[in-house]
């Protein structure tokens, strides 16, 4: 008996139990059914009221207003906005897709229309469209039953037929075939009733023949393009903007802001990511039932933005960078150089005055120059010696290093590897001088003290693995191997060598294991010019509501960011700065590179680099590369300037071949900025 009382007693427990996990459940799925229904209807109220709106009052949207414009930090205009003669196609109600056919081959004869966009996936749908029974034969009676079935959707079938078809069978298409498919995709991209361009910059002739054929849902209107006053200057940078609606790589991210398909956005860099400030509102009307359109809320203009960045210094810099690479591949019998990189910005702020990258291109005897200022953030490269005082506070911050340490420069040699030198003997150094003559032995014994190594001359030698962290968590104050903060949509992180060799620490303390960006590197010598303070590198200064012609109405300022603070004693700062300064000294590796008369303070770099040339991905020749940094002047330090030149030297026949441009860059671009920032 107490045995059954006990199996109801349990039998009971069991069913509280489930009892109360289902109502757990109950009240999680009524939670988030009225977190939903507040999200719909008090949140969202507005915008899905628009919806119903415009779905019970036929409402389309006319193309979006004119982009803002994009100024320097001195107020010039360096990206604006041209109105252009369009040509546009508004669908009619009930018409067939052979009347829409008919309409794309008659403007496709009239037409002189670039249709480099036609895609393959464009010819095939068009194909199934104009070959219904021959598409229809490409499913299996197998795939039609399942497709009665529900077994398949419609979309299955759909996307069946265009794996299906052959290259033979679009090979009937010509050259007048494509453009008025391409046209015809025009015609039915977007949402129905949308108003579609089909031609930006209609000519006369064209205008007058159209005109006189009296093509139906055809009309005219106009648009506006960007225009660029400054040609190639930064051109990278600024970015694009589509023409044509938003392109397929971006819809998800642009729908889910609740824009339309024919929504005209930033596609890259400052136009993208500015976007939501630039980008112009809509013209929105109502259709009435004689087809015609009654504008009922006027579009606006989007806003101006003001950037931090000197337009004639950029394009000064950009003629320093080009004229040297010329000089160089012309004189200097350079196989492997055809970039250079120059920043130039302010440490207190992190505002960037100029971001300039140039690459040269021989063609036969001439040469072709291409703007390479995405490079500055998108191409990690090996900055050799230029990171030293980073790895000195490195030392300092660990006991490591003493202020005032005195060491012997010679090789070091351990077991099973080449020797490890300086590019020359120094003898008895401190850690001043370590930095004046870019000594790496002094570096080496410091990185064998941070990793707790006993080294003796060709013995083995054993680190503890954990001093790579400390290395890059340190670095990482500094910019390194870390986000800048730059404000645009793309940035590189750098390459983190994964091996823990005791050898490749050694590497690492002088700038030969992980790679970092031009950015990272000024950002670097930002926060030694700002005292340890590493501020966020930014291009944006302003953004201005749209006015006539003048900049009035500001909307917000760009507000500083503080990254974070190297956390050692400012006597450690101090101390690499006076090592820095030295660097500029007569006898300095530095000198010449900066004239004195602006008292800086820098440090060079030379790393060896291994790039592919023959392009089949696999790393073949050894290169020099060389960088460096400075900021001026020593005592108040208002500017830092940093030039990288990939792969300026190599080896041949036991000889090293190499050029001198990364210095000669510096001093004109450095004499050029205190030229117009006296």
């Amino acid at each position: 008996m107490s045995r059954k009382k006990y199996n109801i007693a349990k039998l009971r427990e069991i069913i509280n139990r489930r009892y109360i996990f289902l109502l757990v459940i109950i009240m999680v799925c009524m939670t988030i059914l009225s977190s939903n229904l507040f999200y719909i209807q008090i949140i969202k109220n507005d915008f899905y009221k628009e919806k119903l709106d415009n779905l019970k009052t036929n409402i389309i949207y006319g193309e979006s207003l004119p982009r803002g414009r994009i100024y320097d930090t001195l107020g010039r205009v360096i990206v604006d906005n041209k109105i252009i003669n369009t040509l546009e196609y508004r669908k009619i109600n009930n018409i067939s897709s052979k009347e829409e056919i008919d309409i794309a081959y008659n403007l496709a004869n009239i037409l002189d229309l670039d249709y480099d966009n036609l895609t393959k996936t464009n010819l095939k749908e068009f194909w199934l469209i104009t070959n219904i029974d021959d598409a229809n034969k490409l499913i299996t009676d197998n795939e039609l039953i399942l497709y009665k079935e529900r077994k398949l959707n419609y979309k299955d079938i759909k996307r069946l037929k265009l794996e299906r078809i052959t290259d033979d069978m679009l090979s009937i298409y010509n050259e007048i075939d494509k453009k008025a498919i391409y046209i015809y995709t025009l015609m039915n991209k977007g949402y129905y009733n949308d108003t579609k361009i089909i031609k930006r910059g209609i000519n006369d002739l064209e205008y007058e023949e159209i005109l006189n054929n009296n093509i139906k849902g055809i009309s005219f209107g106009t648009s506006w393009d960007r225009i660029y006053p400054y040609g190639n200057t930064m051109r990278t940078i600024l970015g694009n903007v589509s023409t044509n609606g938003i392109p397929e790589e971006l819809k998800s991210h642009y729908l889910d802001l609740g824009l339309e398909l024919n929504d005209r956005v930033g596609t890259s860099f400052l136009e993208y990511q500015y976007d939501d400030e630039l980008r112009g509102t809509k013209n929105k009307y109502r259709v009435e039932d004689d087809g015609s359109l009654t504008l009922i809320e006027e579009g606006r203009l989007g806003n101006d933005i003001v950037l931090t960045i000197d337009i004639e210094l950029q394009k000064e810099v950009e003629s320093i960078l080009e004229r040297q690479i010329k000089y160089t591949l012309d004189k200097e019998n350079q196989i492997y150089y055809n970039r250079s990189y120059a920043i130039i910005t302010e440490p207190s702020t992190g505002s960037i005055l100029t971001m300039a990258g140039i690459r040269v291109v021989r063609d036969g005897n001439n040469y072709k120059t291409y703007d390479a200022s995405s490079g500055i953030v998108t191409l990690p490269v090996t900055v050799g010696s230029a990171i030293k005082g980073a790895s000195n506070i490195v030392g300092y911050k660990t006991g490591a290093l003493k202020i005032g340490e005195v060491r012997t420069d010679e090789c070091i040699k351990i077991a099973s590897t080449p020797k490890k030198c300086s590019w020359k003997m120094f003898g008895s150094i401190d850690d001043i001088g370590a930095l004046k003559y870019s000594s790496n032995v002094y570096q080496y014994k410091t990185a064998i003290k941070v990793g707790k190594g006993k080294y003796t001359y060709n013995g083995p030698l054993t680190i503890d693995e954990s001093s790579f962290d400390i290395y890059r968590n340190i670095f990482s104050m500094f910019g390194l191997g870390v986000s800048t903060g730059i404000d645009l949509p793309v940035e590189s992180l750098g390459y983190k060598g994964t091996s823990k060799l005791p050898g490749h620490l050694l590497d690492f303390s002088i700038g030969q294991y992980d790679t970092y960006t031009p950015m990272m590197l000024s950002q670097y010598i930002d926060t030694i010019a700002n005292d340890g303070v590493r501020i966020s590198k930014h291009l944006l200064k302003e953004v201005y509501y749209p006015g006539e012609e003048e900049l009035t109405d500001l909307k917000y300022s760009y507000d500083l960011k503080e990254l974070n603070k190297v956390e050692i004693d400012s006597i450690y700062i101090d101390r690499v700065k006076s090592g820095l300064k030295e660097v500029m000294s007569s006898s300095g590796t530095g000198y010449g590179y900066i004239d004195r008369i602006y008292n800086a303070a820098g440090k060079t770099g030379t790393s060896e680099s291994f790039i592919d040339t023959n392009g089949d991905r696999i790393i073949d020749t050894e290169t020099l590369s060389n960088t460096y940094v400075a900021y001026a002047p020593y005592d108040k330090p208002r500017v830092t300037f940093t030039i990288i030149s990939p792969d300026i030297g190599y080896y041949r026949n036991g000889k090293t071949v190499r050029s001198y441009v990364n210095k000669r860059i510096s001093n004109e671009v450095a004499k050029k900025y205190f030229e117009i920032y006296k």
